[in-house]
């Protein structure tokens, strides 16, 4: 790494804490007791800050030199099959997770097969909503006391506050996405 990327990289971030924090130049040069012109070099990658006057900015920014050091995780956009992870029960029904550690996110999609004539698990009521597409085979979604049918090429959505479970009365898999939030698996 060059000394021209280190300042422009702690110039950005400085000039980012500060708009972030509503200030003008010359704010932070008053709160640091230095000059609007060195803030502005300072932004523009065109100075190198001794620790001591990087430390006091960084201060006056409200971070920490460790929060302000630390590079931002990689946002993961796009998953591929090898880091989904499977569960299958005995009955050969299958679920995958095609995100993984969806846990730490507002949804959780799920890719699952049903067997024929088989059932999935009920789930107690909880807190959330959830959504499925059907993409092959027959389901019956039971929602309390009421039953839906779904065919493939359908979708189904519900607030989860009522027992619900997932039947298979086909006589082929039924394959779906079935999405939750929160979080449940």
């Amino acid at each position: 790494m060059n000394l021209e990327y280190v300042n422009e990289h702690i110039g950005n971030k400085i000039k980012d804490l500060r708009n972030r924090n509503g200030l003008t130049q010359q704010e932070l040069a008053d709160r640091t007791e230095l000059t609007k012109g060195f803030i502005s070099q300072l932004e523009r990658g065109q100075v190198s800050p001794s620790v001591g006057t990087l430390l006091d900015l960084i201060e006056c920014l409200g971070t920490t030199a460790s929060d302000f050091f630390k590079e931002a995780e990689e946002e993961h956009i796009v998953f591929s099959e090898e880091g989904f992870f499977e569960k299958i029960d005995e009955a050969g029904n299958s679920i995958q997770w095609i995100v993984p550690a969806a846990q730490k996110y507002q949804m959780e999609p799920l890719l699952v097969v049903v067997q024929p004539h088989e059932t999935l698990e009920e789930d107690k009521p909880h807190d959330g909503e959830e959504f499925g597409y059907l993409i092959s085979g027959r389901l019956k979604l039971h929602l309390g006391d009421e039953v839906y049918v779904v065919k493939a090429g359908e979708s189904f959505y519900y607030p989860a506050m009522r027992r619900h479970r997932i039947e298979n009365p086909g006589a082929r898999p039924a394959k779906f996405i079935w999405v939750s939030t929160p979080p449940t698996f």
